[in-house]
């Protein structure tokens, strides 16, 4: 099998986490836009791993299970995709019910401030969004704000009310980066930063984030994902060479409305970068 060759996507959410299809869903839609190896990583939670696993089998896809981490640096939150690790692992699974802990009494301040910005009754509208309401996030807020006309898409509702910046956010204390990778170290898996291009940081914090990463065992970084720009491909390609990371591609696929990038759209990784699932095969 060249791995060369195959439409790999590693970075997905379902119902289970803030996407809006089922695991099973997911997977077909992937399989139907050409996607040889999938994994689904939703927020905290490996629920839906076994559906997910299942469809895959039937369609003829590989899976590789996955999990997006929630993580706490340098006071901002980051995300850590883990792949391939045992998802019954008694500390790993642990470890996702503490970090997601806390979410609905964070979702109840959040409704609290958009009602003081003019948007009543949204932690109530947002709850009906959430199919697991241990889960509840700003995606499911966003979700309702626009159902309910208080802005045009979800995008808009993060850059006015709800990104990390903005007056509607209340943040919280997740896991820690050495807690997150020991955890998926620990259950086999591959540790990856998700999305680096999206973190607000100074190029001192990423260069001391991206070393602690590697001190603690991780190993890769995305490169292409849906929330890149084309340049920032670019910049965190030459970021992998420079550190040594295995470079992963995933499309951060929620929605067939909201996502910026469908699954199995990404470009190919460039050639001389080492992909993470350069031994799968």
């Amino acid at each position: 099998m060249n791995a060369r060759t195959l439409n790999i996507d590693l970075h997905c959410h379902s119902t289970v986490s803030d996407g809006a299809l089922a695991p099973r869903d997911v997977a077909q839609r992937a399989h139907a836009n050409g996607v040889d190896v999938w994994a689904l990583t939703d927020h905290d939670e490996v629920g839906g791993l076994a559906e997910a696993a299942g469809m895959a089998r039937e369609l003829g896809m590989q899976f590789a299970t996955g999990v997006e981490i929630s993580v706490t640096w340098a006071g901002l939150t980051v995300h850590i995709v883990g792949l391939r690790f045992d998802p019954e692992n008694t500390v790993l699974v642990e470890g996702l019910r503490k970090t997601r802990a806390g979410r609905a009494e964070r979702a109840k301040r959040i409704g609290e401030r958009l009602a003081g910005m003019g948007m009543p009754g949204a932690y109530e509208g947002a709850l009906p969004f959430a199919g697991n309401p241990e889960l509840i996030s700003r995606t499911h807020f966003a979700r309702y704000l626009v159902e309910a006309g208080y802005c045009p898409d979800v995008q808009t509702v993060f850059n006015k009310h709800l990104g990390d910046d903005r007056p509607g956010h209340v943040p919280m204390q997740w896991a820690t980066l050495a807690e997150a990778v020991g955890w998926i170290r620990g259950a086999g898996g591959l540790a990856v930063i998700a999305h680096p291009g999206r973190y607000k940081y100074t190029p001192l914090q990423f260069a001391a984030l991206f070393d602690e990463f590697l001190q603690l065992g991780g190993v890769g970084i995305e490169v292409n994902t849906g929330s890149h720009t084309a340049e920032e491909a670019r910049h965190y390609a030459d970021v992998a060479r420079r550190y040594g990371f295995l470079a992963s591609r995933g499309s951060d696929f929620h929605s067939p409305k909201e996502s910026r990038m469908d699954l199995g759209r990404l470009p190919a990784l460039p050639s001389d970068l080492k992909p993470v699932w350069h031994d799968w095969f």
